[in-house]
C-alpha cells in the first residue's frame, strides 16, 4: 500500500487572507440552526415547533411570493415554446422578445457581453434616468453577478499601493460583512467609521473625518463606502447628509461607493430616497465632474426578492475612457453574469406600464410586499423597544432591524472564560453570540450577533430581518419576551 504524502494544499499552506475572512450572515449561528432543525426533525421535543431564520434577507425562503410577471418573462425567456401559449400576456412576451433579441442565438443559454446584454444596459440606463430625472449613459453601466460581485469589482480596481502604503477603504460600523470579509481577502485596511446610533444611525462628518485623520498614517484612503438605506442599520439618509459625504469625498479625494440595494425599501413616510448620482449630479460642476462614484443596485431587494437568480447592476461616474477600458478587461475575465437572472434585472427596470395587460396585477403584487415589510418594520421596532433592555431604533427602510441588548456582566465574564458547544466544536465566543445562540436554542428564533457587523465597544446588538411572515414573528417576538427576561433573571 503507498504511503500517502503530505498535500500540497492545506489549511496550512492555503491563502491566509482567506483564513482570515469572516461573513457573519451565514458564521456559527446558521449552523447551529441546522443543528436545531435536525432535532426537530429527529422528534426531539422543544419549546417551539421549527426555527425562524431571520438572520439573512433571503425574501423568498421566509415566504415571499414571486412576482407574476418577472416569473412569466423568465419561463418565456428560458422555454420560448411558451411564446404559443395565449395564457401569457403580451407585455411579458414582448420583454422576453428583447432579452432574446440581445442573446447570440436567441438563447439565454449562450454568453452575454461581459457588461450585460444590450438591451437589459440600455433600459437600466432609462431606469436611471426615470428615477433621478437625469441622463445615463448605458456604456457606463454594467451588469453582475448581484451587487456583491460589482462591489468586489470596484474594490479590485481600487486595490493599487501608493507611494508604499496600502490602498484604504472607509466603511460604516456597523457594516455589511462583504466590506470588511473582501477587504481582508484583499489585503485592503479598513477604516472605520462609527454611526450614530443615538441619531437613527447617520453618518457624522466629524466622526468621519476623525477615522481618515488617524487612518493616514498607516494607509492611503482611496474610497468612502456608504449604505442607504442602511443595512444591518435600518436609517435613510436624509439629502443633507449625502451632500456632506459627497462633499468630504471631494475635499479627501475619494471615491465613493453607493450600495443602493434596498432604494425601494423605504416605510417612514418622513424619509425619502435620494440616490448619490441624483444628489451629486445637482451639485454644481466643481464637485459633479469631479467626485467619481460607483452606485449598486440588486434584483435580490426591494420588492422582488430573486436572490438565488443573482442579478444587479452598477454605474460607473467619472470614470475616463481608458479607465472604462480596464474595468472592461477586469469584468471579462468572469466572462458574464448569468443572463436568466439579466432576464429577470429586465422585468425590474423595465416593468409593466399602465395600459399594458401586466399593469395592474404587478403594481397589486408589489404594494403587497412593501405594505407588509411596512407594517412588519413597525411591529419589530416597537416589539422591542417595549421590552426592558432592549433599545431599537425606528426602521426606516431596508429589510433589517439592529437593537441593541443590555447583556448582565455576569454572562460577559462566563463568556470569557468558558468556551461553547456548536456541533463537535467547542468555540470562543462573544457575550452577544452567547446571547444569540441561547435565544436560538430556547426560542427557535435565528439572528445574527451584533460582532459579525462590529460595533462600539462595550456594546451588543444583533441583526434581526423583518421578512419572516407576520403569523410566525407574532409567535416568535412573544417566545422572545419570554426569552429575555429568564435571561436576565438568570444572569443578573
Amino acid at each position: 500500500m503507498a504511503l500517502k504524502e503530505e498535500a500540497v494544499l492545506t489549511v496550512d499552506t492555503m491563502n491566509s487572507n482567506v483564513k482570515e475572512m469572516q461573513y457573519a450572515v451565514r458564521g456559527p449561528i446558521v449552523g447551529l440552526a441546522a443543528e436545531v432543525e435536525s432535532e426537530l426533525e429527529n422528534g426531539q421535543d422543544k419549546p417551539f415547533k421549527e426555527v425562524v431564520r431571520a438572520n439573512i434577507g433571503d425574501c423568498h425562503a421566509t415566504g415571499q411570493h414571486p412576482l407574476t410577471f418577472l416569473r412569466q418573462v423568465l419561463a418565456l425567456t428560458v422555454y420560448p415554446d411558451l411564446f404559443k401559449d395565449p395564457n401569457f400576456p403580451e407585455d411579458a412576451k414582448l420583454r422576453a422578445n428583447l432579452v432574446l433579441d440581445s442573446c447570440k442565438g436567441r438563447s439565454v443559454g449562450s454568453y452575454s457581453e461581459s457588461s450585460g446584454l444590450k438591451n437589459v444596459r440600455k433600459h437600466i440606463a432609462e431606469f436611471i434616468e426615470r428615477r433621478d430625472g437625469y441622463q445615463a449613459d448605458m456604456n457606463h453601466v454594467f451588469t453582475s453577478t448581484g451587487a456583491s460581485e460589482g462591489i468586489k469589482t470596484i474594490l479590485h480596481l481600487l486595490n493599487c499601493d501608493i507611494d508604499g502604503k496600502k490602498p484604504g477603504v472607509m466603511i460604516p460600523i456597523p457594516q455589511y460583512p462583504l466590506y470588511s470579509a473582501t477587504l481582508v481577502e484583499y489585503a485592503m485596511p479598513q477604516i472605520q467609521y462609527y454611526l450614530d446610533e443615538e441619531n437613527h444611525w447617520s453618518l457624522d462628518m466629524a466622526e468621519m473625518q476623525r477615522a481618515i485623520d488617524e487612518a493616514r498614517s498607516t494607509c492611503n484612503p482611496r474610497a468612502v463606502v456608504v449604505i442607504n438605506p442602511g443595512n444591518p442599520t435600518g436609517q435613510v439618509l436624509s439629502r443633507q447628509n449625502i451632500e456632506s459625504i459627497i462633499k468630504f469625498a471631494h475635499k479627501e479625494r475619494l471615491v465613493i461607493l453607493a450600495d443602493e440595494v434596498y432604494q425601494h425599501n423605504v416605510y417612514d413616510p418622513a424619509c425619502e430616497f435620494h440616490s448619490f448620482k441624483k444628489v451629486l449630479t445637482e451639485m454644481g460642476p466643481e464637485i459633479s465632474a469631479n467626485v467619481q462614484l460607483a452606485s449598486f443596485m440588486s434584483i435580490s431587494k426591494g420588492y422582488m426578492g430573486e436572490c438565488g437568480l443573482r442579478a444587479g447592476y452598477f454605474e460607473v461616474v467619472n470614470f475616463d475612457e481608458k479607465l472604462l477600458m480596464q474595468l472592461n478587461k477586469c469584468i471579462s475575465v468572469k466572462l458574464c453574469p448569468p443572463v436568466t437572472g439579466q432576464a429577470a434585472l429586465e422585468c425590474v427596470v423595465n416593468p409593466p406600464r399602465e395600459g399594458e395587460p401586466s399593469y395592474e396585477l404587478h403594481e397589486k403584487e408589489k404594494a403587497e410586499v412593501l405594505d407588509g415589510l411596512k407594517a412588519k418594520a413597525k411591529l419589530v421596532s416597537s416589539t422591542f423597544n417595549a421590552i426592558d433592555g432592549i433599545s431599537c431604533n425606528n426602521i426606516q427602510g431596508a429589510m433589517y432591524c439592529f437593537p441593541q441588548v443590555q447583556i448582565p456582566k455576569k454572562a460577559i465574564e462566563y463568556t470569557q472564560s468558558n468556551l461553547y458547544k456548536v456541533g463537535v466544536d467547542e468555540i470562543k465566543i462573544t457575550p452577544d453570540e452567547f446571547y444569540c445562540f441561547e435565544l436560538l436554542k430556547k426560542t427557535g428564533l435565528c439572528v445574527v450577533p451584533g460582532s459579525g457587523f462590529k460595533q462600539r465597544e462595550g456594546t451588543y446588538h444583533f441583526r434581526c430581518t423583518i421578512l419572516p411572515e407576520k403569523e410566525k414573528f407574532d409567535v416568535v417576538m412573544e417566545k422572545f419576551k419570554k426569552f429575555h427576561t429568564e435571561f436576565l433573571a438568570e444572569w443578573q
